[in-house]
C-alpha cells in the first residue's frame, strides 16, 4: 500500500493555488436511494459448462472476494426438473432444467449474497405457440409467443414450484421477476406480454405467490428491454398491483440509463420501491478481441449513471465472457484472456462499487468543470456509517484537480485512502494509497488522474456523523447544541456544534 504524504500537493491539498484544469464536486447531505448492490447473471452461453464449474462466482461474491459481487440472477427454465430435453435453439447441448445454476447459487447464499430468478418463457404448454421459443423464426411459423389467458392462473403457482425446489436442494430465493424483456420477439425461449398484460398478470394473479412459505421472498416486475417505463408504471399506478411487486426492473439496450431508466425509477421512488437494473453488457458486440480501456470507463460511467438514474442494484449481464469480469480461457481473445477464469479488468473496474459502495446511501451532489467543453467527468458520492465514499471517473486523457466540497454539511473528513484503477500507456488494475489530512477539513483537493476510475474513501469526525444522525431525527425548531462528539447540549457553553433549523451546522463557541 502507498502512502501519500501531506506534502504532496498535487494530490491533497486543503488550501491554496489550485491547478488550471479543475473538476469540482459540491456535496450535500440530502440522502437519495440506499444502494443494495452489484451483480451478474449465471445463464447458458459463455458460461457454459457452468453447472460444476463454480469458480467465476468464489472469484466475484463475498467479502472474502477480491471483487465483492452480492447478487446473482439466474433462469427460471421452463422445464420442471427431470424434463430436460435439449431443444434444436438449445445451441449449448447441456441439459436445460433449474440445475444449471444450483451450484453457483449455494455459494452466493453462503456468502451472504443475494439470488433471483427471472424467467425467458413458461412452459411452452401455457403459451399461444405452444413452445418455451419466442417463435421470430420461419422454422416457428413467426407465431408470437405470449401467455395464454387460460393459463394466468398457472404463472405463479409454477414460479412457487421453482421456489419449493431451489429450497428442497438448499437454496433460499431471494426474489423472482415476471419475465425477461417482455417487449423483445425473439427466436430463443421468450415470452410477450404488453404492459396491459402484464398488469392483468400481476394485479389478478400474484396473490397467488407464495410469501407464506417462502417468507422474504419478492417479486421483480417484468424487465423490458429498454427500461420501458410503461411497463413498471402500469404496476405502480394501480394500487392493488402496486402492492404486490417489490422491485421494479429492466434493461437498458438502446437506452442511456439517464433517460427511460430514470423516468421508471422517478415513480417507483415515490412508491418506496426499489430499482435494479438487471441486464446489459457494454461491448459485448466488438467480437475477437479485448475491450480497450475507454470501453472500460465506459462501462464505469454507465454503474454511475444508473445510480445517479435512482437505481439501487446494478446487474450486469454473463459474470464469464472476454468482454466482462472472468475469462474463458479462449486464446483468440488475448493473453490476457488466455487463462480460464482469471479476473478480466470489468471486474476490477466494477470493484470501485461492488466492494465499496454496497449497502451505502447517495448524497445528492453536483459538479463543475473549468476549462472544459467536454465533460468527460463524471463522479458521485455516498455515505455509510462513519465512511465517505467518493468515485470519480476522468475519461480525459488529461490529470485533473479534483475539488470535493462539504461546506453546506456537517461532514468532516479526518482521513482516507484513494483506490485507482487507470489505463493510458501502462494499466493499473487496482493500485491503493492512503491520504493524510493534516486537520479535519470540509474541502479537499485530490488527484485525478486521466483515463481512470478512482474510489476515494474518507474516515469522518464522530463529530460530524453524530451530528447528522441528530439531524435526521430532531424535529425542525430554533437553534440545537451540541459538543464536539455529537452530544446534545441543554446548556451549551464553549467549543460546539450549532444546528440550525434549516438543517446546517457549524462550529460555535458560546460564551456562558
Amino acid at each position: 500500500m502507498k502512502k501519500i504524504i501531506t506534502t504532496f500537493v498535487a494530490l491533497v491539498v486543503v488550501s491554496g493555488v489550485f491547478a488550471a484544469k479543475r473538476f469540482t464536486m459540491t456535496i450535500t447531505d440530502n440522502r437519495l436511494q440506499s444502494i443494495t448492490g452489484f451483480g451478474a447473471a449465471s445463464c447458458y452461453g459463455a458460461m457454459e459448462p457452468y453447472a460444476n464449474d463454480t469458480q467465476p462466482v468464489r472469484l466475484l461474491f463475498g467479502d472474502q472476494s477480491a471483487i465483492g459481487l452480492n447478487i446473482m440472477r439466474m433462469e427460471i427454465s421452463p422445464n420442471f426438473e427431470g424434463d430436460v430435453k435439449v431443444p434444436e435453439w438449445n445451441y449449448w447441448d447441456t441439459p436445460y432444467d433449474w440445475n444449471g445454476s444450483l451450484p453457483s447459487a449455494k455459494i452466493v447464499k453462503q456468502r451472504g449474497g443475494i439470488v433471483f430468478g427471472t424467467p425467458w418463457s413458461p412452459p411452452g404448454e401455457y403459451k399461444t405457440n405452444g413452445t418455451a421459443q419466442g417463435g421470430n423464426a420461419e422454422d416457428q411459423g413467426n407465431q408470437r409467443g405470449t401467455l395464454r389467458a387460460d393459463c394466468y392462473e398457472k404463472f405463479f403457482p409454477w414460479l412457487n414450484t421453482f421456489l419449493k425446489w431451489m429450497h428442497d436442494k438448499g437454496v433460499d430465493v431471494d426474489a423472482v421477476s415476471v419475465q425477461n424483456e417482455p417487449d423483445w420477439w425473439v427466436s430463443y425461449s421468450g415470452c410477450l406480454y404488453t404492459p396491459d398484460e402484464q398488469l392483468d398478470l400481476v394485479k389478478n394473479y400474484a396473490h397467488m405467490l407464495d410469501r407464506e412459505t417462502y417468507k422474504g421472498v419478492r417479486l421483480i416486475s417484468a424487465e423490458p428491454l429498454g427500461f420501458d417505463p410503461n411497463y413498471s408504471n402500469k404496476l405502480l399506478n394501480d394500487p392493488v398491483a402496486r402492492d404486490q411487486v417489490d422491485i421494479i426492473a429492466g434493461h437498458i439496450y438502446g437506452h442511456p440509463p439517464l433517460v427511460n431508466l430514470k423516468s421508471a425509477a422517478k415513480l417507483a421512488k415515490q412508491y418506496g420501491k426499489e430499482v435494479w437494473m438487471t441486464e446489459h453488457s457494454v461491448s459485448d458486440n466488438i467480437g475477437e478481441r479485448l475491450p480497450n480501456w475507454d470501453e472500460q470507463l465506459e462501462f464505469a460511467r454507465e454503474v454511475n449513471e444508473c445510480l445517479q438514474a435512482g437505481c439501487t442494484g446494478y446487474i450486469y449481464w454473463y459474470m464469464r465472457a472476454h468482454w466482462s469480469f472472468v475469462s474463458t480461457g479462449e486464446s483468440k481473445y488475448g493473453t490476457e484472456n488466455a487463462k480460464k477464469n482469471q479476473l478480466l479488468p470489468r471486474a476490477y473496474v466494477m470493484s470501485h462499487f461492488s466492494k465499496y459502495v454496497t449497502g451505502s446511501t447517495l448524497l445528492e451532489s453536483s459538479c463543475t468543470y473549468d476549462l472544459v467543453t467536454n465533460a468527460d467527468l463524471e463522479s458521485s458520492a455516498f455515505i455509510k456509517g462513519d465512511s465517505l465514499i467518493v468515485i470519480a471517473i476522468n475519461s480525459q486523457t488529461d490529470d485533473r484537480d479534483f475539488i470535493i466540497k462539504m461546506e453546506t454539511t456537517p461532514y468532516e473528513v479526518i482521513s482516507g485512502e484513494r483506490l485507482l484503477s487507470w489505463g493510458n500507456e501502462k494499466t493499473e488494475l487496482c493500485q491503493k494509497e492512503t491520504i493524510e489530512i493534516a486537520e479535519p477539513s470540509q474541502r479537499l483537493v485530490v488527484g485525478l488522474p486521466g483515463k481512470s476510475v478512482a474510489t476515494y474513501v474518507f474516515k469522518l469526525s464522530q463529530s460530524s456523523t453524530a451530528v447528522q444522525n441528530a439531524r435526521l431525527t430532531d424535529a425542525d425548531g430554533p437553534a440545537t447544541y451540541y459538543d464536539l462528539q455529537g452530544r446534545r447540549l441543554a446548556h451549551p457553553s464553549g467549543l460546539c456544534i450549532e444546528k440550525s433549523a434549516d438543517g446546517t451546522s457549524r462550529k460555535v463557541f458560546v460564551r456562558k
